[in-house]
């Protein structure tokens, strides 16, 4: 689990995982309390499970190594998850739809 502050211009946090070893009701308590603790920081998370991204900002979902070799690690779109979730045919709509 990684966890930084880096401070700058703009207070940052940068969650790489930080919840992927602990059960689920913990999860819901550490998202919970990053989120208000850190409402005035950009966050940059890195996760696998949808339920710790769908509430941010804005999305940007990389394609795996596995899914297409010219595109992996790319950003494949960026936007509003809701705007992502009505569009069909975008890459975090299909994540939704299997999660």
């Amino acid at each position: 689990m990684l966890c930084c502050r880096v401070y700058g211009i703009i207070p940052n946090m940068v969650l790489d995982e930080a919840t992927a070893s602990i059960d689920s009701a913990t999860d819901v308590v550490l998202q919970r309390v990053i989120r208000e603790e850190f409402s005035s920081c950009t966050m940059i998370t890195i996760a696998h499970r949808v339920p710790i991204v769908i509430d941010s900002d804005m999305v940007g979902p990389f394609l795996c190594s596995n899914i297409d070799l010219d595109m992996a690690g790319k950003l494949v779109e960026y936007e509003k998850p809701s705007r992502l979730i009505e569009n069909q045919s975008s890459a975090f709509s299909k994540l939704v739809a299997e999660y």
